[in-house]
């Protein structure tokens, strides 16, 4: 349920920070209560909430998008749907498989009476996911058009349908939306200066070289960016290192040796940076898990480190299986 719980608001919120604060207070006391331990509760929480950051619609792959230039973000957010699968279904296998080893309860049955009621409080809200992925990939509207849609049918949701807000609140939203695009648009404007600082001095070019003089194996090279990428996500925040290391690393990856596709990287980078988002010393996801759960980081860091290895697992599964990524935009026609 927790995973499971986790894609579905994945595809609603787009961000990890959000997944955990949103459906921690909820879905911890739940796993508690039913005999699980704290730890392991806000462990399974914090690493399945990445899965927000590749489902669409993820706004790091807009970042992406604009760091990397030419590249569609409809084929990106497309992208991303395989790759967060694979990894809730990885996290379900860990999961069905290590029962026995930690003794996990059984679950609660749910009488088939409530089923009804459950489906249809939760078709209403899931249909947001619906109007970004089926507007964006059937090239109805571009991606900025589903997130207008979007935007207004959850306003409907919100202030008309289930009146879960106020309209006094409006103006408390649109500062708090307004302080958040403040921040982006500032990463970008700086980030544009420092991609164009880059190309002037040639360090692409420069970095381009020693990295493939590491090794003449193309395995080699990919595994040493993913280490790369994983040191820095533990140290720097997700958005400023994507619009860094994006003109940094993309022409290394897109280089004739490796080849890989824009599209590709751009899942690979924002898959390896979430990871970031589990690991201190920067691991807002696990700062905000731990707070929500109200547990400590080296207790819950234990619990984590298998669930970890677990998501180095569908990275390597990312990295080196290219149709993961890319067969859904190729057969929507994005790319």
């Amino acid at each position: 349920m927790n995973v499971l719980s986790s894609m579905l608001f994945g595809g609603i919120s787009g961000s990890a920070v959000a997944d955990v604060s949103s459906l921690g207070p909820v879905v911890i006391p739940m796993m508690v209560n039913q005999g699980y331990s704290r730890e392991f509760s806000v462990s399974l929480t914090v690493t399945t909430a990445c899965q927000g950051v590749l489902i669409p619609p993820s706004h790091n792959m807009v970042i992406y998008a604009l760091a990397a230039g030419g590249v569609s973000i409809g084929s990106l957010l497309m992208a991303g749907v395989f790759p967060g699968v694979v990894l809730g279904g990885s996290f379900m296998l860990f999961c069905w498989a290590m029962s026995g080893y930690y003794k996990f309860p059984p679950g609660i049955f749910i009488p088939r009476e409530r089923w009804i009621s459950i489906i249809v409080n939760a078709i209403l809200p899931l249909l947001t996911l619906a109007i970004i992925m089926v507007g964006t990939g059937a090239g109805v509207f571009t991606a900025t058009e589903s997130a207008a849609i979007a935007c207004v049918y959850v306003f409907i949701l919100s202030y008309i349908v289930f009146r879960a807000a106020k309209i006094r609140d409006i103006g408390k939203v649109l500062r708090n939306a307004l302080r958040t695009l403040a921040i982006v648009m500032a990463l970008i404007a700086c980030a544009k200066c420092f991609s164009y600082m880059m190309t002037e001095l040639r360090v692409p070019e420069m970095v381009t070289n020693v990295i493939l003089s590491i090794s003449e194996s193309k395995v080699v090279l990919l595994l040493v960016i993913n280490l790369l990428l994983l040191i820095l996500g533990c140290f720097m925040d997700m958005a400023p290192l994507i619009m860094i290391m994006t003109p940094i690393l993309l022409p290394v990856v897109t280089s004739p040796f490796i080849g890989m596709h824009p599209v590709q990287f751009g899942v690979m980078l924002i898959f390896n940076l979430a990871l970031g988002l589990c690991t201190p010393p920067v691991g807002s996801a696990l700062f905000v898990g731990c707070a929500v759960g109200r547990t400590t980081i080296e207790a819950t860091s234990k619990k984590l480190l298998p669930l970890f290895m677990v998501m180095i697992f569908a990275l390597m599964m990312v990295t080196f299986i290219p149709e993961i990524s890319l067969w859904l935009p190729r057969s929507l026609g994005l790319m």
